[in-house]
C-alpha cells in the first residue's frame, strides 16, 4: 500500500479565489488514479509572460517546447501532473505538438500562444490522448477556483500552495495570485518546482522579466530540500490584460507591484520547503558578515544541504560541530577564529571553540521547536544570505523508496 504522510506545517485552512481575468479547468485525465491531474487555464486576453526554467542539462520536453515556441504572449496554459515528460526523446516533444495543436483549435489561438508544463515520474512516455480527450470538453460555461488549480498540479505535495496580494492604487484594485507545487527534488538552480503567478495588470514582458530577475535569488533560489535540481523547474509570471483596462503602469505602480510579487514568491518558496518530503522541522540558515555574496551563498547552502546537519536537526541534537564541518567544506577563505554559531539566539561557539557558558538545557529545549534557526557570523565582511531547508528523516526515505510503486 502506498505510504501516506502529512507535513507538520500543513495549513489548517486554505484561502480560495475566483480570478476575473482567466478561467480555470481541472480534470482527472488518467495520469493519476483518482485525483485531478490536468490543469488548463484560459486567459480572457493573451497575457504577457516571462518564464525562467531549470538550468539542468537534462530539461523536460515541455521546457524545450516552451523555449522554442513561446514569444512572450500566452492565451492558454496546460499543466499535467503524474508524468514529467522528461527524458522522453523526440516522442515527448511530438506528444506536446499533438495536444497543443488540438488546443489551438479549441481556443482559436496560435500554437505559440500556448505554454505547457509537466511534473511527475521521469522517463515514461506521455500519452497525448489523455490530454486531448479532456480538451474536447472545453470551453465550459463555468470554471473552477484557484485552489482546484493548485491541487491539480501536486505530486508528492501534502498540501496545495496558494498566495495572494492586492494593491489599491488610485481608483483601481490590482489582484495578484500565485500557485506552486514542490516537495521533493528541490534544490536551487533557478526555480526549484512549478510556480505560476498572475498579476491582474497590463504589464509588459520586460516588466515581468525585471521582477523575476530581481527576486528569484532571494526566494525560489534560496530553498533546498534534498539538493536535487528537477528536470522540470519552471516559474512563469503573467501580466493580465483586458480591453477596458484603466490601469496605467508607471514607475511608482511598478515598484508597488514588484514588492507584492516578491512577497508572493517568498511565501510560495517557504511553503514548498515547509512541505519538504518527510519534513519534521524547517531549518533557516542565516549567514552574516561574509566576505562577499558568493561566499555567503556557498556557506549557507553547505550548511542547509549537509546530510549530517539535517539528520542532527531531525534528532533534536544541537551538534554544532557538524555546522563547523559544513562551513569548512564550502572551501572559501574563512578565519575559523572569527566564526560565531548560534541556534536561535543561543551562542554555542565562538573564537574557534565552544562557548564556555553554554546552557545545555536551554539548547535542548530550543531544539524541540518546529523551526530551527542556525545563525552564523563569519566575521570577515558585510555580505549575508538566508536559506531555508528541511531536516532529513526516515519518512523521506520511505516516501522516495516507493515513489513509483
Amino acid at each position: 500500500m502506498k505510504f501516506t504522510y502529512k507535513s507538520p506545517f500543513n495549513p489548517k485552512n486554505f484561502k480560495d479565489f475566483n480570478p476575473k481575468k482567466f478561467k480555470i479547468y481541472t480534470f482527472n485525465s488518467g495520469f493519476k488514479k483518482r485525483k485531478d491531474d490536468l490543469l488548463v487555464i484560459e486567459f480572457n486576453s493573451p497575457a504577457s509572460v516571462f518564464s525562467v526554467y531549470s538550468k539542468t542539462s537534462t530539461p523536460s520536453a515541455p521546457i524545450l517546447w516552451d523555449k522554442e515556441h513561446n514569444k512572450g504572449l500566452c492565451k492558454v496554459l496546460i499543466v499535467n501532473s503524474g508524468n514529467a515528460n522528461a527524458f522522453t526523446g523526440k516522442e515527448g516533444v511530438k506528444a506536446i505538438d499533438e495536444y497543443v495543436d488540438f488546443a489551438s483549435k479549441i481556443f482559436n489561438c496560435k500554437k505559440s500562444n500556448i505554454l505547457v508544463s509537466s511534473t511527475g515520474v521521469i522517463g515514461e512516455q506521455i500519452n497525448p490522448k489523455k490530454i486531448t480527450n479532456k480538451l474536447k470538453l472545453l470551453p465550459q460555461p463555468t470554471s473552477k477556483t484557484l485552489l482546484s488549480a493548485a491541487k491539480s498540479i501536486m505530486t508528492t505535495d501534502t498540501y496545495p500552495k496558494i498566495a495572494s496580494e492586492t494593491i489599491n492604487y488610485k481608483s483601481s484594485k490590482i489582484s495578484i495570485y500565485g500557485i506552486a507545487k514542490g516537495s521533493g527534488m528541490i534544490a536551487p538552480n533557478m526555480g526549484t518546482m512549478l510556480s505560476y503567478i498572475f498579476i491582474e495588470a497590463p504589464l509588459k514582458r520586460n516588466d515581468l522579466k525585471y521582477m523575476l530577475s530581481q527576486h528569484i535569488t532571494s526566494t525560489f533560489n534560496s530553498i533546498s530540500v534534498d539538493g536535487d535540481t528537477s528536470t522540470s523547474d519552471t516559474v512563469m509570471l503573467f501580466g493580465l490584460k483586458s480591453n477596458n483596462d484603466k490601469i496605467r503602469i508607471n514607475k511608482v505602480l511598478l515598484s508597488k507591484i514588484s514588492q507584492k510579487v516578491y512577497s508572493i514568491m517568498l511565501n510560495l518558496a517557504k511553503q514548498i520547503v515547509s512541505d519538504g518530503e518527510g519534513i519534521s522541522k524547517l531549518i533557516e540558515v542565516n549567514v552574516n558578515n561574509a566576505l562577499n555574496k558568493n561566499q555567503a551563498a556557498k556557506v549557507s547552502f553547505s550548511i542547509a544541504e549537509s546530510l549530517l546537519v539535517k539528520t542532527a536537526i531531525a534528532g533534536e541534537d544541537a551538534n554544532w560541530g557538524r555546522i563547523v564541518m559544513a562551513i569548512g567544506k564550502a572551501d572559501t577563505k574563512i578565519d575559523q577564529n572569527k566564526i560565531k554559531i548560534k541556534f536561535g539566539n543561543l551562542l554555542v561557539a565562538s573564537n574557534g571553540k565552544m562557548n564556555s557558558n553554554l546552557n545545555i538545557s536551554k539548547i535542548n529545549k530550543y531544539m524541540k521547536n518546529k523551526i530551527i534557526k542556525i545563525n552564523v557570523s563569519l566575521g570577515i565582511g558585510e555580505s549575508s544570505r538566508i536559506v531555508w531547508s528541511s531536516d532529513l528523516t526516515y519518512t523521506y526515505l520511505k516516501i522516495n523508496s516507493d515513489y513509483r510503486s
